[in-house]
């Protein structure tokens, strides 16, 4: 990632500290990453989904052409469960996903763990702590979904010069994700969605992520974001943005995909096909852009 990500310390930092090479790249280009990944036997690496994501496209991204590989780690957005397992299969035991926030909270999905944890993003690190509380908040059990709040000695002091911001999110210590999830019996965290990505259809929630999770299993679909859109009807209805590897029609995949939906709540109203995402700097996608491309364009 970007060095002004969070990130990229992920990497730096550590390999400060016990002498390795830190190699740097000028911009993220596949080409370019994969050469040098061979040429300087790139052991570590960590990325955003989406640059996985065009990496997985090419045969060469494997353990067989880069044998010096122990770790590929994926941050800053949620893997789909899809591409986690495609990407296990090129690089066996050696995947992490970390799943985290800027300002001082995170939990990790070990390779030890990949196996029977495949779901989940992972346990906090020592030193972290970890709640999941509902409206009123109250902690709630295992397998109850609510906003994942956290505390280490990471936490940041606050934004700068934006203390109405601080007081939002960081209250009596703990760090509010925004993100909503639950945890297993073994304490596991399972991210659900964004509380504010979740589509109200027909005054029922229904979760993007469930969503995309299913979209992502067609063969053609290289990576996808679903929104609410206003509807007459039933306040919001899901449409589905995506990017393809190869040519589809768009009506196709939205019934594809609703046949495989249980509810109908659920159901896509309509297919987007787009030729790429917008990206921060990052190399996240800009969720809000892509929904406000929809808005532009009009229903």
């Amino acid at each position: 990632g970007s060095l002004v990500f969070n990130g990229a310390f992920l990497t730096l930092v550590p390999s400060w500290y016990t002498g390795c090479t830190y190699v740097l790249l000028p911009a993220y280009q596949p080409d370019l990453v994969l050469e040098t990944m061979a040429a300087e036997g790139v052991t570590h690496t960590i990325m955003v989904p989406s640059q996985l994501i065009e990496l997985m496209q090419r045969d060469d991204f494997a353990l067989e052409h880069l044998p010096a590989v122990e770790m590929i780690g994926s941050v800053g957005a949620p893997l789909h469960l899809e591409h986690k397992i495609a990407l296990e299969r090129r690089f066996p035991d050696r995947i992490v996903e970390i799943y985290g926030l800027t300002e001082g909270f995170g939990t990790v999905l070990d390779a030890h763990d990949f196996h029977h944890k495949t779901e989940s993003v992972g346990i906090p690190p020592p030193l972290f702590e970890m709640r999941i509380i509902g409206d009123d908040g109250a902690d709630l059990g295992p397998g109850e979904v609510g906003e994942i709040v956290g505390r280490s000695p990471l936490l940041m002091p606050g934004y700068h010069n934006r203390p109405r911001q601080t007081a939002e999110v960081i209250r009596d210590g703990w760090l509010h994700s925004g993100d909503l999830g639950y945890v297993d019996d073994d304490g596991y965290l399972y991210l659900v969605d964004r509380k504010k990505d979740v589509i109200i259809s027909g005054g029922v929630n229904v979760y993007p992520r469930d969503i995309e999770e299913i979209m992502v299993q067609h063969p053609s679909v290289k990576d996808v974001v679903v929104f609410g859109a206003p509807d007459d009807r039933w306040g919001e209805a899901p449409v589905a943005a995506v990017t393809l590897t190869a040519g589809l029609n768009a009506e196709t995949l939205r019934d594809w995909v609703n046949d495989r939906l249980e509810a109908r709540f659920q159901k896509l109203r309509e297919v987007i096909i787009r030729d790429s995402f917008p990206l921060s700097t990052a190399g996240k996608i800009i969720r809000r852009e892509v929904k406000a491309q929809y808005g532009d364009e009009g229903p």
